[in-house]
């Protein structure tokens, strides 16, 4: 069926997510190519150039999950009811909470071991769970829960898992990355706990409100949120009182005390972490939403923004297959110990290479543009595909 009935995209939104998709593959492409022995946020051992590389994709995580409650929002104004918003939000839920322990769990690793892991997927799929449950509530009563779930799960951060008996499993799932048990023989590690991510989403639900607002009411409002998110961000981080699990403590130089001062904690996002990379988006959004038609690489990167699932199910395979073929080539072997690393799950400073494998950090912005630039045509393909047809399984991926 026809989609050129639809109501007009926000294209500052699809803008924004381009922008996010393609600096997230920055981070999946160091997770394989790096030859970095070391944690890019560990501090002690880390270099500037390490430590923001990896910055600049803290904001990836909240800007996907933020939106894609927004975009839940947005669905109403195309014809949706609530129940029928709420009907698709669980059933694709299920689907990406399948997808991620059961096919991108082998995307990752590429073997068959009894154990998985619960990661971006999985806290998405159960955060639109949640939503459904809650969306026949007033939206300013959605947004308000999202909000208060943000703020108020530092207070949780003295509650550990290792101190709850049988409810342990229970607290990685909602507070604690850790072990969850095994189901079905399958041993699960909770990587992102689904507090507070479904409460980002919530939010990002509520946020939806202001986006249908006519362009110059909307852009005041949300470059107003953005630059009020800074600012609390700052004076929080500094007064240390509350906010985030790693108190800010000063560098051994200027620039050090700046990435500590950036150093927030991710698994699970603090609200520091939140304030930090929301705020920032919520200015970018304000700039993108302009006047005028975009220019060509506004609209080529708004590309990835209209397919992002798609995107980020083909850019994990692409850079693991990526990472074997290049070793396979420079190694001349496909069973050294370097292409075992390449093979294996997320190679990177968690299991460090071994001499001679891996790239450098040039290395890794070289493959990153090659991937971005690999992935394009693909999905410009399914983007069309998607605004030319209505099929029901085009809104999964």
């Amino acid at each position: 069926m026809s989609s050129s009935s639809r109501p007009e995209r926000v294209i500052s939104v699809d803008l924004l997510r381009g922008v996010i998709m393609v600096v997230m593959a920055l981070d999946h492409v160091r997770d394989y190519f790096s030859n970095a022995p070391f944690d890019p946020v560990d501090l002690a051992k880390t270099t500037p150039a390490y430590f923001f590389t990896r910055f600049i994709t803290h904001f990836c995580a909240p800007g996907f999950t933020f939106f894609a409650g927004t975009a839940a929002y947005l669905s109403l104004g195309r014809g949706k009811g609530k129940g029928a918003v709420a009907r698709f939000l669980v059933s694709r839920g299920l689907f990406l909470m399948l997808l991620e322990v059961v096919v991108l769990r082998f995307v990752w690793q590429m073997n068959l071991d009894k154990s998985t892991g619960a990661a971006t997927l999985w806290a998405l799929g159960w955060s639109m769970v949640f939503l459904a449950a809650v969306i026949r509530l007033p939206v300013g009563a959605i947004g308000a829960i999202g909000v208060v779930v943000v703020l108020a799960h530092n207070a949780l951060d003295t509650l550990h898992a290792a101190n709850l008996g049988a409810l342990a499993p229970l607290w990685h799932v909602l507070h604690e990355p850790g072990p969850a048990g095994t189901v079905g023989g399958i041993a699960v590690f909770i990587g992102y706990p689904l507090v507070p991510w479904i409460g980002v989403m919530a939010a990002g639900y509520a946020f939806g409100a202001i986006l249908s607002k006519p362009r110059p009411a909307r852009r005041r409002v949300v470059a107003i949120l953005g630059a009020g998110l800074v600012v609390f961000f700052v004076a929080l981080r500094l007064s240390n009182l509350y906010g985030d699990p790693k108190p800010f403590t000063r560098g051994k130089d200027t620039l050090f005390t700046v990435m500590a001062f950036l150093n927030c904690e991710k698994y699970p996002p603090s609200l520091l972490y939140l304030c930090m990379t929301l705020g920032p988006l919520f200015l970018l959004l304000a700039a993108f939403d302009r006047d005028g038609a975009p220019g060509p690489l506004a609209r080529a990167t708004s590309v990835f923004g209209r397919v992002p699932m798609f995107f980020y199910v083909l850019h994990l395979l692409v850079i693991h297959l990526g990472i074997m073929a290049v070793t396979a080539v420079e190694f001349r072997s496909v069973t050294g110990p370097e292409f075992t690393w390449a093979f294996s799950g997320s190679p990177d400073w968690m299991s460090p290479p071994p001499p001679g494998a891996g790239f450098s950090l040039v290395g890794v912005y070289v493959a990153w543009v090659a991937v971005v630039v690999l992935l394009y045509p693909a999905c410009r393909w399914y983007a069309d595909l998607k605004r030319r047809r209505d099929d029901w399984w085009l809104s999964y991926v």
